[in-house]
């Protein structure tokens, strides 16, 4: 058992013997592991030379094994410490090595509804830091109830950072499933139009349909590692979030501006929900989104709706809040899935 400090089984079986007795003699050591007395007097010269055991007139004694043997201890950990970065440094070159020789590893077809929706699943579950996301009407291989890990993730400190397409947001009830999201520490914003699905974890892979969602066939998808495609995705994924607008529409406590149902029209406005939609989505008359719109212009003294944006815009109504301020209302029960993820 004492091999990884550096110690024969012959000397851990002669070690054994002194530390049991007190100033054992090389005979009574060799009587009682059956040997003769010429086959112990060098493993215990060998115990000696380690400073493992003390010769005192002829009889050898042990200092407390956890002195003795813990600055073994503690260079064997160093060591082994050092071999892990070593492991860490040729797996990562053969890595790279082998990404230069094989482009299969750096993009890999997903082929089949199970496998992508396997990969959706386990690009979650790998995430430590960071999970972005670009989502579109539909789905090709994984609807919202079937996302499990989602709010596993955020639970481990995960920061999800969606765009949601407007006509995404249109779809009946989806407020709804995008409100429990936000609630559960997504940071959301809205655009009118998306380039294409795309999920990436810890900007060290992306997965990304290769096929529309109402595509005829078997649905594809790319799944992509490190490499300069990867960071092509994520610097689309920035400017896409720079041109989005804040979707903000949780309950969040009364401002001395908004009051939660005016800070979610005025959201959905911004991010190019129509009225009849926003109608819809709140539960309300068309009529009622109408006049609220005009109370709110009026507030801020905008003839135009665009000068409304504009104004929002200026007096930070629709701020997004800091990472910080993003736990869970519930005291930490996590929501269930909130979109289609792919």
């Amino acid at each position: 058992m004492l091999e990884a400090l550096g110690m024969t089984p012959e000397e851990e079986r002669v070690y054994r013997v002194i530390v049991g007795g007190y100033r054992t003699a090389p005979e009574e050591i060799a009587d009682r592991l059956g040997v003769g007395r010429g086959e112990v007097a060098p493993i215990l010269e060998a115990l000696l030379a380690k400073g493992l055991v003390s010769r005192i007139d002829g009889h050898y004694v042990s200092a407390p094994p956890d002195v003795s043997l813990g600055p073994l201890l503690v260079h064997g950990q160093e060591k082994l410490e050092a071999a892990r970065a070593a492991v860490s440094q040729l797996a990562e070159e053969y890595r790279g090595s082998v990404r230069r020789r094989d482009s299969a590893q750096l993009v890999e077809v997903i082929t089949g509804v199970d496998a992508i929706r396997r990969q959706a699943l386990a690009i979650q579950r790998g995430a430590r830091e960071e999970s972005l996301w670009f989502c579109l009407a539909g789905n090709v291989a994984m609807a919202a109830s079937e996302n499990v890990e989602e709010a596993l993730a955020q639970a481990r400190g995960v920061q999800y950072r969606v765009i949601y397409e407007t006509g995404l947001l249109e779809e009946p009830g989806r407020i709804v499933n995008v409100l429990e999201g936000i609630e559960g520490g997504e940071i959301a914003r809205s655009i009118s139009k998306l380039p294409v699905r795309l999920a990436i974890s810890d900007r060290s892979v992306a997965l990304c349909p290769l096929v529309s969602h109402d595509s005829t066939g078997e649905p594809t998808a790319a799944l992509v590692r490190e490499s300069s495609l990867l960071s092509a995705l994520v610097a689309l994924f920035e400017v896409y979030w720079e041109r989005a607008s804040p979707l903000r529409i949780g309950d969040t406590a009364p401002t001395s501006h908004l009051d939660p149902d005016e800070r979610r029209l005025l959201s959905l406005l911004i991010g190019g929900v129509s009225d009849k939609s926003i109608a819809t989505q709140l539960n309300v008359s068309y009529r009622t989104v109408q006049r609220r719109l005009q109370d709110l212009m009026r507030r801020v003294n905008a003839r135009t709706r665009m000068q409304l944006a504009w104004q929002a815009s200026k007096l930070g109504w629709l701020d997004e809040p800091s990472p910080g301020h993003l736990l869970p209302r519930d005291g930490g029960r996590h929501p269930e899935p909130v979109r289609d993820v792919i």
